[in-house]
């Protein structure tokens, strides 16, 4: 069984963290590169670090347990952290941002809609949009920006398995909204001074113009589906609308929209991103590519994957667990404490924020041989059993982890099996790498690489 460090006595051993500047604390340092940030913190002062952004408090925590104590033992006690309720506006009152019983209630109402067996029947679309996108790079192989052409298609996925045969939803119209919505808020907290949301600054104007365009779209899909009167489809608003809780309540119409834009928004982010960094790991690494078409082909023997073969390309799905490891969807966890508590010896305030960072744990090297390496190969199922829990979490963790995983998991791996039957790539060596940290961590620029069928 893996130990820890012990504690510090508190009550003769300060906390220590970077000294923060009178007025702004650390803003500037988390702002210019909060994942070196982050590293930084974790290497240089320990497990419970303070820091403060402006106004607000913060302990960054790098320990399983004390994270694990946050997001399940104590989990009461907490609330998302004030910086995601930035993303209200985008996200309304969805199961990403509602709390309480409210969260409760539309948690218990959604899950049907995430059952295996669905899963398995949105597999059969997963793969068929996977296949139009490869008939496009059939005619325009060469450089590709394939993080485009991946959020795309899993706009695509996510507009046909949440709405069914609708064609009300045009994935490069929302794709762009989104892009645009995200792309404000960063820019707006880029000020050393943030401004309020209601000022008509071009950041914020462009962002009500984004979160209205999505809300229209979304709005005229369900009203369209709640007049036609048919509930009894295999997409995911059909299951939201049957759903009923104990007492025969269905959702209202406000908590269904709220639902849908974030099922919609989020739940394509996540897989576009993790086929994203999964595709430029191979191309940076030809023998785990060579190693992954060689089990694909192997398994599949030219026919398109398939929900059963979820099992049968354990090196695929290798490949997709190392490429979240080192590019998680999001970068930090964060959660407010609503109540005065105890956290890893330590009085935690009501009011302190506390960030629990993906980045920070998937490349710690006390969990992690080389942790700054890819490799698929270390997740043997001895090395998964051995692993704390919650040192991976891609998906978040505790009562409130992604409902969207299973979903995510069965995108992403028969995504990137089609995907390497047909085709493989190279790096563009014209291009570099940027990561924008902002609700995901997506490609500051895109990522372009040499895209080539293997039947060339």
């Amino acid at each position: 069984m893996r130990t820890y460090q012990p504690m510090l006595d508190r009550a003769t051993t300060p906390l220590r963290g970077p000294k923060p500047h009178w007025l702004t604390g650390n803003l500037a340092e988390f702002r210019k590169d909060r994942l070196a940030f982050f590293v930084r913190c974790a290497k240089e002062y320990g497990d419970i670090v303070p820091l403060r952004l402006m106004r607000y408090r913060i302990l960054l925590l790098s320990r399983p347990d004390l994270i694990e104590d946050v997001l399940v033992t104590q989990s009461k006690n907490f609330v998302k952290h004030f910086g995601l309720r930035l993303y209200r506006p985008l996200l309304g009152d969805g199961l990403v941002t509602a709390e309480g019983d409210h969260w409760r209630r539309q948690r218990k109402l959604s899950a049907p809609a995430f059952q295996a067996s669905r899963i398995a029947a949105y597999a059969k679309t997963m793969v068929a949009v996977t296949f139009r996108m490869l008939d496009v790079w059939q005619q325009s192989p060469g450089v590709r920006d394939v993080h485009d052409d991946l959020s795309r298609a899993t706009m695509e996925i996510a507009c046909a398995t949440l709405f069914g045969d609708d064609r009300g939803a045009d994935p490069a119209a929302v794709g762009r909204a989104l892009t645009d919505a995200m792309e404000a808020l960063s820019h707006r907290w880029s000020r050393t001074i943030p401004l309020p949301a209601w000022a008509p600054t071009p950041e914020n104007l462009l962002f009500r113009r984004a979160t209205r365009q999505i809300e229209r779209i979304v709005r005229q899909i369900v009203d369209r589906k709640r007049a036609a009167g048919n509930r009894d489809g295999n997409d995911l608003l059909s299951a939201l609308l049957q759903a009923q809780d104990e007492n025969g309540s269905a959702f209202t119409d406000a908590q269904l929209l709220d639902e849908v834009r974030t099922i919609f928004l989020a739940g394509h982010e996540t897989t576009a991103l993790a086929l994203t960094y999964s595709l430029h790991l191979l191309a940076e690494n030809p023998e785990a590519q060579a190693k992954l078409q060689a089990e694909v082909d192997s398994v599949l023997n030219g026919r398109p994957p398939e929900y059963a073969d979820m099992d049968r390309v354990p090196y695929t799905r290798s490949v997709v667990t190392e490429s979240m490891r080192l590019f998680p969807p999001a970068d930090f966890l964060g959660r407010e404490a609503i109540a005065d508590c105890t956290v890893g010896g330590i009085r935690v305030p009501k009011g302190t924020n506390l960030f629990m960072s993906e980045w920070v744990m998937h490349h710690d090297e006390r969990y992690f041989r080389d942790p700054w390496s890819f490799d698929p190969d270390r997740w043997t199922p001895a090395f998964e059993r051995s692993l704390p829990r919650f040192v991976y979490f891609p998906f978040g963790a505790g009562p409130r982890y992604c409902i969207g995983q299973t979903f995510a998991s069965a995108e992403a791996v028969l995504g990137l099996a089609a995907i390497c039957q047909h085709f493989r790539f190279a790096p563009d060596p014209t291009f570099t790498l940027e990561l924008w940290p902002g609700i995901t961590l997506r490609p500051r620029r895109g990522l372009r690489l040499i895209v080539s069928a293997r039947n060339a």
